[in-house]
Parts: C-alpha cells; structure tokens; sequence
C-alpha cells in the first residue's frame, strides 16, 4: 500500500451501522468522497468552484470485509490516472490493528470530470492540477 501517500481518518459513526453491525454498504462511497475531498484540500489547495472544479462521473466499490463500529479506519488514497478532462482515483479502506498491521476492508475507484461551473460545460484538467498531482504522487 506504499503506492498510496495520503490517508484520510474515518470516524465510524452510530448511523453508519445496519441491522447486521456493521458499516452499510452505501457508506464506503461517503468515505470515498470524504477522502477525495481531503486530497483535493491537501494536493490541490483552495480551489474557486465557479470557476473550475470536478463533478464524479462514476464511482466503484469492491467490499473485501465488514467494517465494524469499532474499528480504526482510514481511507488511502491516489491519482491513477489523469486523461484529458477526467482524473481516476483510487481508495483503500483500512483497518488499522492494534498489532500495527493494515487490513483492507474495501477498495474502490472513482472518476471525475473537470467542470467550469458558470457555464455548465467540460474543461480540460488545468495544467496547475497536473503540476501539483504529479508532485505529490511521485515516488
């Protein structure tokens, strides 16, 4: 998981727990968006959303155990992938053990297209991002 630099905690909350005890299948894709949020933050910057921004065009999850109201988690994330006007992400949720090892609980990916939110239409993805994504993912 060293592929993966920026890791975002999760707070398991009271709600996000179904009638079976654990994590509803529905929240992997909050968590997703949390962290996707939080590596936006931290490798892009203040971003003016009327200007540019992104908008998720397609989201993916792929459950490999429950999460449990007690346990310790984090979402790793990373850029895989930027095209033209699209950016692929990549997650891991993980169970930190108390032995320190990391258990992957879930791992996804997501899609997002650039957008100039004033006028409604596709942009490319700004050089600035590319810059700044390419910076931090290096290894």
């Amino acid at each position: 998981m060293s592929i993966f630099k920026h890791r975002t905690p999760i707070q398991i909350r009271f709600k996000d727990i179904d009638k079976l005890g654990h994590v509803n299948n529905a929240n992997h894709l909050t968590y997703f968006e949390l962290a996707r949020m939080s590596y936006s933050d931290d490798v892009l910057g203040i971003i003016d959303w009327s200007e540019k921004g992104f908008i998720l065009a397609s989201a993916s999850v792929e459950y490999k155990q429950p999460i449990l109201m007690g346990d310790k988690t984090v979402v790793l994330t990373r850029t895989s992938t930027i095209g033209t006007k699209s950016i692929e992400m990549e997650y891991r949720i993980i169970k930190l053990e108390n032995n320190g090892t990391e258990t992957i609980l879930a791992t996804g990916k997501s899609v997002i297209v650039c957008m100039n939110y004033r006028t409604m239409q596709t942009i490319p993805v700004p050089d600035e991002w590319r810059t700044q994504v390419a910076a931090y993912e290096q290894p």
